[in-house]
C-alpha cells in the first residue's frame, strides 16, 4: 500500500496494519508477500461499530482475503507468470483458493 497512513476502508487516519489474509498460521506469509492494508481502528476491529469492522464481519472478512489473493496474483503475473499459475501459486502456498467460480 503506497499510503500507509491512510485506512483502505474509510479513509480516516489509520492506526494498525490489517492483513489481507489471516487466520490458519496465514499472517506471517501475508506479511512475506506485503498482503496487508493500513486501517483505523473502528473498521478494523473495535467493537463501536460492529457492521463496519472487518473481523468479526462474515463478508468483510471474505472480501479481505479476495483482494489479498488479487494483489498476490497480479504481483506473480507482473513477475512473468499466466494468470492459472498465479492463482495455482497462491492455492500452494495459502492451502485454497479464496475466489470461487
Amino acid at each position: 500500500m503506497k499510503d500507509n497512513k491512510i485506512c483502505f476502508v474509510c479513509g480516516k487516519p489509520a492506526d494498525c496494519v490489517h492483513h489481507l489474509v489471516f487466520g490458519r498460521g496465514y499472517r506471517e506469509l501475508a506479511d512475506q508477500d506485503g498482503l496487508k492494508v493500513p486501517l483505523c481502528n473502528t473498521c478494523h476491529n473495535m467493537h463501536i461499530m460492529a457492521k463496519c469492522q472487518i473481523h468479526d464481519n462474515p463478508m468483510a472478512e471474505n472480501l479481505s482475503k479476495i483482494i489479498g489473493q488479487l494483489m498476490f496474483e497480479m504481483a506473480e503475473v507482473e513477475k512473468g507468470s499466466s494468470r492459472s499459475e498465479a492463482r495455482k501459486r497462491f492455492i500452494k502456498r495459502y492451502g485454497r483458493s479464496f475466489i470461487y467460480g
